[in-house]
């Protein structure tokens, strides 16, 4: 199976779907990781912070799969944004990772109560330059960080990282970043089962419609989209469904009718509100 990609505003590739292992407890993380590599993923997105690198990279190095075939993703945590801490923060994660580069390395939030992501990105920068990260971003960045990043550094962040689903579509966030070339990828695509997203008519007719599951149709929305998003399973078989969504595409209607379960009074946010979040 071939997943489609997207190119970056520094010109490099990404698999516009993945795996993602929040929650992934570590002691699961090589298996799941090995069972989604067996079954055709090739982008893996982690954190420091979800501490499971060590499983992921225990997994890349028993695949046998050549490394210009993988993407991986890895963050910088909020308590390493001063100083030269983001050196010695990647300089870890790679160790653990059992990689000389990471493709993408991302500031994890911006922590505005503390005043210092713009430092972080900054960082960033060296690190890229440096031959440890192909490309750099944001995640949970704001329009207003967004904004403040670029006409701080004069680069602009290949990705953002946000909650995304149809409950929460953040407008405003993908506008800014549509504007100015940064791709926006989607975690929490399904909303982590905290609202009844799979019940809705939109979601269910659309499903019944293409011989889908619900799953299924909110991951083809994310696409047709344009979004990058790696939805997170411990299963093989959800791995597998999770996959499963490129046959199908969505018509004009069923994708409004998903875009309209966005109440747009941020009530369907099921995350931390970054600005409240250091």
């Amino acid at each position: 199976m071939t997943i489609p990609t997207v190119t970056l505003n520094d010109g490099n590739s990404i698999p516009q779907l993945g795996y993602g292992v929040f929650k992934v407890p570590p002691a699961d993380t090589e298996r799941t990781v090995s069972e989604a590599l067996e079954i055709g993923y090739r982008h893996i997105d982690t954190a420091a912070i979800y501490g499971n690198e060590e499983g992921v990279g225990a997994a890349i190095a028993k695949s046998g799969i050549a490394r210009d075939e993988l993407f991986i993703t890895t963050k910088l945590w909020n308590d390493r944004h001063d100083g030269d801490e983001p050196n010695a923060a990647i300089a870890e994660s790679l160790e653990k990772l059992g990689l000389e580069h990471v493709d993408l390395y991302l500031v994890h939030w911006p922590t505005p109560g503390k005043d210092n992501y713009v430092h972080a990105f900054a960082k960033l920068i060296e690190l890229r330059d440096a031959g440890l990260t192909r490309s750099i971003g944001v995640s949970n960045f704001l329009a207003e960080h967004l904004e403040r990043v670029v006409n701080e550094t004069g680069v602009t962040p290949a990705v953002d990282q946000i909650e995304l689903h149809p409950a929460y579509q953040q407008r405003e966030t993908v506008a800014w970043a549509a504007d100015h070339g940064i791709r926006i990828e989607s975690w929490g695509p399904l909303g982590q089962g905290k609202y009844d997203l799979f019940g809705t008519p939109a979601v269910a007719d659309a499903a019944a419609a293409h011989g889908k599951t619900p799953a299924q149709v909110v991951l083809g929305w994310h696409l047709q989209k344009g979004t990058i998003v790696f939805p997170k399973s411990v299963r093989a078989e959800r791995l597998r469904e999770n996959l499963d969504v490129f046959d199908f595409t969505l018509t004009d209607a069923e994708i409004a009718a998903i875009d309209g379960l966005d109440p747009l009074d941020g009530s369907g946010r099921v995350g931390t509100h970054p600005n409240e979040f250091d």
